[in-house]
């Protein structure tokens, strides 16, 4: 017996989840998020595994709606890190190729360092600022960065769960400035990625410390 999971891969899947729920049920499946949202992957797998060990688990990837997402490559490694943590108890498959766990970790030496960057941006991707246009917001940020040859160095972009100041939607946060703006449009994207160009900021190394 098989059973399938839709895994929701993009940023705003989360934002989506009354229609993902509703895809799941339709095609007999269960409903997963690789990030932000839940209940997650590793949270679906163990409980697939608590109620039906050695099932066949199919693994769906479910697409961004426009914004940006990791590469599908990553559905595998995550998927091959929760096989390496319970061997033998899952036949895992993604896109009916098998997940043996000897893919690629989740850790590699070229993310141990913060990367370096002058400014890093925050889009909220929460699901008022989805409904009101942040896919879009995030597309031209991302844009407007490579228009200028602008890179990680100077501006770090990352998308966000809720920042709460939802009546404000879109909202988006650059540090170290400390700068909130709401109802961002494209246009003011843009408008604002010039601003850096004429302010550009020298990316300093940081380092993560222990708890």
């Amino acid at each position: 017996m098989h059973q399938l999971v839709l895994v929701g891969m993009g940023a705003d899947s989360p934002a989506r989840g009354t229609d993902l729920t509703i895809l799941a049920e339709q095609v007999g499946a269960r409903l997963a998020y690789l990030q932000i949202g839940t209940p997650t992957l590793h949270q679906v797998l163990d409980e697939i595994a608590a109620d039906r060990p050695q099932d066949e688990v199919r693994l769906i990837a479910v697409p961004s709606a426009g914004a940006p997402a990791p590469a599908r490559s990553w559905l595998r490694r995550v998927a091959a890190d929760w096989t390496r943590r319970h061997p033998d108890i899952l036949d895992l498959r993604v896109a009916e190729r098998p997940v043996t766990g000897q893919e690629a970790g989740l850790s590699s030496p070229a993310w141990e360092a913060i990367p370096r960057h002058g400014r890093h941006v925050l889009v909220c991707r929460g699901p008022r600022c989805t409904a009101k246009g942040a896919a879009d917001v995030a597309i031209a940020v991302d844009e407007s960065l490579r228009a200028h040859a602008l890179d990680e160095d100077q501006v770090l972009v990352t998308q966000t769960g809720c920042l709460f100041p939802c009546n404000h939607g879109p909202v988006l946060v650059v540090h170290p400035e400390d700068r909130w703006l709401g109802r961002v449009t494209t246009d003011q994207v843009r408008a604002l990625v010039a601003e850096w160009v004429e302010d550009p900021r020298t990316g300093v190394e940081r380092v993560v410390t222990s708890v």
